[in-house]
């Protein structure tokens, strides 16, 4: 789905609703290099240009998911953070993230995004709860997740691969009235 309005951060990130014109080698470049790629699905398929732009078109058409660029105020693209699926019934959706631009770690810009993902969850989407994972190595998702009040719900032992070693993933929420 597509929102027509930017939103805005605390810090003065842009997130907007991505477009096609996001696909292009930058974002390949991100989704295929393997310090970005350590904790996404993604890194188990080399990505090109189509790949993306299938993915996003995919995400442009869902009726139950926001995908959006995170941009700084000059306009440049840095990452991307999705909030979907969206269970209408139930009132509660995830999040995942990441920060393409390896220059933009560590400056709070999850922190950030995220906490402005959440206020359009809640307020705008009318959602009860919202969650997210993070394998128990994303030492800087889990930071972000933690100052945004998520708690830990739950522990999926040895649940995925890094590399050819088993970690287990830590499940995250956050619901309405604590954020």
């Amino acid at each position: 789905m597509i929102i027509q309005n930017k939103l805005i951060t605390k810090k003065g990130f842009i997130i907007r609703s991505i477009s096609l014109d996001d696909c292009n080698e930058k974002y390949v470049n991100w989704l295929n290099d393997k310090e970005v790629n350590q904790y996404l699905e993604t890194r188990w398929c080399e990505q090109n240009i189509e790949s993306i732009k299938d993915f996003v078109r995919k995400q442009i058409a869902s009726e139950d998911s926001y995908l959006f660029a995170i941009c700084k105020q000059d306009g440049t693209h840095i990452g991307n953070i999705k909030i979907g699926p969206i269970n209408n019934r139930y009132k509660h959706a995830d999040i995942s993230y990441f920060i393409g631009d390896k220059n933009m770690w560590n400056k709070g810009v999850a922190t950030d995004v995220i906490e402005r993902i959440c206020k359009f969850g809640f307020e705008e989407l009318d959602l009860h709860k919202i969650a997210a994972g993070a394998y128990k190595e994303a030492v800087g998702s889990i930071k972000a997740l933690e100052n945004n009040r998520f708690l830990r719900e739950a522990i999926f032992k040895d649940e995925v691969r890094i590399d050819d070693k088993f970690t287990d993933v830590y499940r995250f929420a956050l619901l309405n009235g604590n954020y």
